[in-house]
């Protein structure tokens, strides 16, 4: 069978096609290669994940704080194995209390010290940050502070992430009554003075808990340590619940949401495979700039002698230890100072590089 093809060169009525009875065959040139290659415009496939750390990668004080943060964390890591010292023990010179290594400075050994090295030829390793007035390297209480610092911060944050990423997203999912219902109960919750309910918390709680926790494997970390977890589940989860609620009230309109629903997906599984994960950038952000918070809270809750419990400490015992000597001893003061404010500074850049990084809104 023989097809025209004329008249389907010719333009048919009312349509948008190129007339083609009025062009010749050497009219139309094959485009070249090199020609074709120009419209490839689509670029190669990538994730979530990989083209939010492409970009992450090109902000320079994300990266630096990365580096400042791996840097700690290796030297609170390699530090104890090195230092022959531990936080709670007192400088002791061929077995005998040194009651002159109080209160030294920086590289600094005591007389007791120094004649031993000269008696018997050895070199003790140095008191890198110097001593306090129990007698106890400094630096291996700074190594050891950091160490909580930063352990409560990221217990904490997961806490919250887990609390407020639960309750926001069955409010936001279900809404209604239940939604009016438990945005009242964070309402009220966000009502609350945070300082004052921290610290009324932190002691109400520390005198119920220390008979409870005696003997036990918890008495090391001590009640106060416990009440600070406390506090971080009750108080601070609101603001993760809230933003949660506001992402997945916008994404379960979706049509992809509504189809899933049609063919009968259960509740718990479109949360975790179509909305949740729509949610990403959101959790990621939030989680990274909740631990600088923790550990900011932490830090002035010990300050204030609701910490961490003695022989234990962290930057904020250690800073109001030196209160006192502030005068005298500043570096005792100068010390965990600067350490928090480089983990919390850091902390803060990087959550400001997920944010630009990984929120689309951003792009």
């Amino acid at each position: 069978m023989t097809v025209n093809n004329e008249k389907y060169k010719k333009r048919q009525f009312l349509s948008a096609q190129v007339d083609l009875s009025k062009f010749n065959d050497t009219d139309f040139i094959p485009a070249t290669d090199e020609e074709k290659a120009q419209q490839e415009v689509m670029g190669e496939s990538t994730t979530f994940l990989k083209d939010g750390l492409r970009r992450l990668r090109k902000n320079k004080l994300a990266m630096a704080s990365i580096v400042v943060l791996l840097a700690i964390i290796v030297i609170i890591i390699v530090a104890p194995m090195i230092v022959p010292y531990s936080y709670s023990d007192i400088i002791t010179v061929d077995g005998v209390r040194d009651k002159g290594a109080a209160n030294l400075g920086m590289f600094e050994y005591s007389a007791a010290e120094k004649a031993y090295m000269a008696k018997t030829g050895t070199k003790l390793f140095p008191h890198i940050f110097g001593t306090d007035s129990l007698c106890r390297d400094y630096f291996i209480r700074v190594v050891y502070g950091t160490r909580v610092s930063l352990s409560v911060g990221i217990v904490a944050a997961i806490m919250v992430l887990i609390i407020g990423l639960v309750y926001g997203s069955i409010s936001g999912y279900f809404g209604g009554t239940v939604d009016l219902i438990m945005m009242r109960i964070v309402d009220v919750i966000y009502s609350l003075p945070d300082m004052l309910m921290i610290i009324l918390l932190s002691v109400v709680l520390n005198e119920q808990l220390t008979p409870r926790i005696a003997g036990t494997v918890f008495a090391k970390l001590g009640a106060n340590m416990i009440s600070i977890f406390v506090v971080f589940a009750l108080l601070y989860w609101v603001s993760m619940a809230r933003l949660i609620r506001g992402q997945i009230l916008t994404i379960k309109n979706n049509e992809y949401i509504l189809a899933a629903r049609c063919i009968g997906t259960k509740n718990s599984k479109i949360l975790k495979r179509h909305i949740l994960p729509n949610c990403l950038s959101v959790i990621i952000i939030t989680t990274a700039l909740q631990v600088p918070s923790a550990i900011f809270t932490e830090s002035y809750l010990s300050f204030l002698g609701l910490g961490v419990s003695a022989p234990l400490t962290s930057l904020g015992s250690l800073a109001n230890d030196a209160r006192g000597a502030m005068q005298s001893y500043p570096m005792r003061l100068v010390i965990p100072a600067v350490v928090i404010c480089l983990i919390v500074l850091s902390l803060n850049l990087l959550g400001d590089g997920l944010r630009d990084a990984f929120d689309s809104k951003l792009k």
